[in-house]
């Protein structure tokens, strides 16, 4: 067994796929290739996987992955459609129009995951722009860079998980995970500098994560109701649900939440405005999607 192998946990039925990140003297560091999860496990536990696609595992996440996102692209062409015929009968005629998506600004504690996540913003036309940075910094990037930035979203994201050292009924303590209070912190300083829950859109959490806290410091939407593994682009569609969801009307919840791969176990949050706009005439312009340097 060596760095890159894809291994699944035999202890746990091969429920997740990881890739191995580091290999010890009889453990080895693992991350989830869809789930934001980093794990270790010991050696003799682990089997290493040839071909990918055949395991249950893959082939499952790989079936409401797609389903996932052939709902986005066909919400999309609706909404299209929608804006266009409001348009002609609001003018009497054809008139251009442009649309503007709200403004992602995405923070990430994993490379990877954020790679993957700037691609679905870019494929659905989303203007966002990303940095990978550790939890623990999260807050002092975004206090710097929200200014900078003016986005309508946000998401603050990673890596998490309640600890196996904390006391066996303690879940309401921030001390028995990972990065919650990585992420409240960030939460509280987006909330800091726009306190209205509709002016600026807050996504937070990973895997496992604290979600009463999260929603609590102000939040819109956070991860884990249940304390469950979240697929690593359930933060992206909800975003992207939101940048293209009318000012003028609430983010449908059950949609959302049932829209993600994990669920509601995974995801919850609260009522929420939307923050896409309709405008005439149509300008020359256009919206990039950039990943930023710290």
């Amino acid at each position: 067994m060596k760095q890159g192998d894809l291994v699944v946990r035999k202890s746990y039925g091969g429920d997740v796929l990881f890739k191995v990140e580091a290999v010890r003297t009889h453990t080895a560091v693992l991350k989830g290739t869809d789930y934001r999860l980093l794990a270790d496990a010991p050696i003799p536990d682990l089997s290493v996987i040839r071909d990918p696609e055949t395991t249950s595992a893959v082939q499952e996440v790989r079936i409401k992955v797609n389903d996932s996102l052939k709902r986005m692209h066909s919400e999309r062409e609706r909404q299209a459609m929608e804006n266009e015929d409001h348009i002609r009968h609001a003018m009497q005629q054809s008139q251009p129009f442009f649309e503007v998506p709200g403004k992602v600004l995405h923070l990430d504690g994993d490379g990877n995951y954020l790679k993957k996540s700037m691609q679905l913003y870019n494929t659905m036309h989303v203007p966002s722009h990303g940095l990978h940075v550790h939890e623990s910094q999260m807050a002092d990037v975004l206090y710097r860079l929200l200014p900078q930035i003016q986005p309508d979203i946000v998401v603050i994201t990673g890596h998490d998980g309640v600890l196996k050292n904390r006391a066996q009924m303690d879940l309401y303590s921030l001390s028995s995970y990972k990065n919650s209070q990585h992420f409240v912190n960030a939460v509280r300083v987006a909330r800091e500098y726009e306190k209205n829950r509709d002016g600026l859109i807050v996504i937070a959490g990973a895997c496992q994560s604290h979600f009463e806290a999260l929603l609590q410091v102000g939040s819109n939407f956070a991860s884990s109701p249940g304390r469950i593994l979240i697929h690593a682009l359930d933060p992206v569609y909800i975003a992207i649900k939101a940048s293209y969801t009318s000012i003028k009307d609430t983010i449908n919840l059950s949609d959302v939440i049932h829209g993600t791969i994990s669920g509601i176990d995974g995801v919850g949050g609260i009522e929420t405005m939307g923050r896409f706009r309709v405008g005439l005439p149509k300008p020359k312009i256009t919206a990039s999607n950039s990943v930023l340097k710290q």
